[in-house]
């Protein structure tokens, strides 16, 4: 049976591990922090990544956990135009017409307690790699954990570690090519009853002030809010910024919980390989972008499966390795042509919309989401150009 570390335990991490050890793989999951970490970060889940969280059995628990949604509104702060519109058209034309709201931690969970059934799985926490070295027959990692260093043999590694990545950084030397955005995003979880206010469960405030992604995430009134600012401006003071953008957008509210919030910086970077010889980056650990649209965490599910097909040809059915080239240089190619590019955008039109020709082209093609059920489904063919297949 062959053995592959995972170096990560975030959603990535845990799918893919968990994807391996159904296809018969012996799995260890390494995660450097003492548990699965619970900050806000990727919290919904679009249409089209569904059935692979289906094929790895998990999506009946994700959406009892989570919850289905189709409804949308994009809200142009300055005029208070609201622009409502939904997935159902998509019924006619793919498997799933409604994304996922769900907290990537919780995502993860789901995934971890789905590995720990299979007793060829191991999973550790507060453990570290600190270094590796490979031959054309496996991958010596060296770990670090709670009883000490230990030195171990692999067939394979994956490294789905996140944006900072040791495997890539660290053991792999790769660049990281790309740019890093001059602001600074704020995430929060806040128990605040934004429908009340008018606010469907998925929202796009476009302004150039005040753009924000507001989303629901769970049943209870527990909603995501992220908003950008300068990120010249102080950190210490950052709680006193989260309360003025609430009330900006829901005017008048008397009391809310801010429950947690997580500043960082946003990026485009991808790296000049997904692969090395017998280790595999997936997720942000190979690419990252700034989150506008959800294509950050969407990128890495898709990775992810691809991943888990080409290893089940190589392991089980005796293609050859190269074939992980393959992976490399499509997933490379999505990133870096369609995926990246399309948050960008993304992020104009929400977070920098303001006035003229480019925002009233933009508004117009949001209205017919609104109007026009072909203008909805008219997102299959890019759904389609963001997946990989053998």
């Amino acid at each position: 049976m062959q053995h592959v570390l995972v170096v990560g335990g975030g959603p990535v991490g845990f799918l893919t591990a968990l994807g391996l050890a159904q296809r018969g793989l012996r799995v260890t999951l390494v995660e450097a922090e003492p548990d699965i970490v619970d900050s806000p970060r990727a919290a919904v889940y679009h249409w089209y990544v569904l059935e692979g969280l289906k094929r790895l059995g998990i999506l009946d628990e994700a959406l009892e956990t989570g919850f289905a949604k189709q409804d949308y509104c994009h809200f142009v702060f300055r005029t208070n135009e609201r622009i409502h519109w939904s997935l159902a058209p998509l019924a006619e034309v793919a498997p799933y017409a409604f994304n996922l709201h769900l907290g990537q931690n919780d995502l993860a969970r789901i995934a971890c307690r789905h590995l720990e059934r299979f007793a060829s799985a191991e999973v550790r926490f507060a453990t570290r790699l600190t270094d590796l070295t490979q031959d054309t027959s496996g991958v010596t990692a060296r770990l670090s954990g709670p009883a000490g260093e230990t030195v171990e043999r692999f067939d394979w590694l994956i490294g789905a570690d996140g944006g900072g990545s040791t495997v890539r950084e660290t053991a792999l030397k790769l660049n990281f090519f790309g740019i890093t955005h001059p602001e600074r995003f704020i995430a929060t979880n806040v128990r605040l009853p934004f429908e009340s206010f008018g606010y469907a469960r998925a929202n796009m405030v476009m302004d150039d002030v005040h753009g924000a992604i507001i989303a629901k995430l769970d049943t209870s009134d527990l909603w995501r809010v992220t908003f950008m600012e300068d990120a010249t401006q102080p950190l210490e003071t950052v709680t006193e910024r989260i309360d003025a953008f609430y009330r900006a957008y829901a005017p008048g509210v008397e009391d809310y919980e801010l429950v947690q919030y997580s500043p960082y910086r946003m990026h485009q970077r991808c790296a000049d390989t997904m692969r090395v010889g017998r280790v595999i980056l997936a997720g942000d650990a190979a690419h990252i972008t700034n989150p506008t649209g959800g294509l950050g965490l969407t990128s890495g599910l898709l990775d992810l499966y691809f991943l888990l097909d080409i290893l089940n040809a190589i392991v089980n059915e005796g293609a050859s390795p190269d074939l992980l080239d393959r992976y490399s240089d499509d997933r490379r190619r999505i990133f870096l042509e369609i995926a990246s590019p399309r948050a960008v955008q993304n992020k104009q039109m929400i977070f920098h919309a303001h006035e003229g020709s480019l925002l009233d082209s933009q508004l117009q093609a949001v209205r017919r989401l609104a109007t026009d059920p072909d203008a909805v489904r008219a997102q299959v063919p890019f759904a389609r150009s963001m997946q990989s297949s053998l």
